[in-house]
């Protein structure tokens, strides 16, 4: 259904080291960088199938969050909930809502972990045991 997913960002280097680690968690590796027309810095990750993109705002506007939005990440394994968690701590994010860990409900068991990136982009590390 996705292409892809963007976020904008104040500072791309700064976006840079922290999905270089977090992603890197996940299997992706380096991001193709890229400059718009307009002068301003891409950084695309490209991994089994899916793109997220970071992005300086092309309208010349700070960079600013969703309201309500959260973007998830698809984990193999609840270690790997963990370590995406761990790392995006360990790199500038903001660990938020419950611990990392297993939450039972409606929809079966999932592994999940909530952190904000340094330009506060809500994300979700999610693994749902088969």
């Amino acid at each position: 259904m996705f292409s892809h997913i963007m976020v904008g960002t104040n500072d791309i280097e700064r976006a840079k080291r922290f999905y270089d680690a977090v992603l890197g968690v996940l299997g992706a590796g380096e991001p193709h960088k890229n400059t718009a027309g307009t002068g301003h810095a891409r950084l695309f990750y490209r991994h089994d199938g899916a793109t997220f993109c970071i992005s300086e705002p092309i309208n010349g506007e700070a960079a600013t969050v969703a309201n309500g939005g959260t973007i998830g990440f698809k984990c193999s394994s609840a270690e790997q909930v963990q370590q995406f968690h761990d790392v995006a701590v360990a790199h500038g994010g903001v660990s938020i809502e419950d611990a990392p860990g297993l939450r039972e409900g409606k929809m079966g068991a999932l592994h999940l972990a909530y952190v904000r990136d340094p330009d506060g982009n809500k994300l979700c590390a999610l693994y749902r045991p088969k």
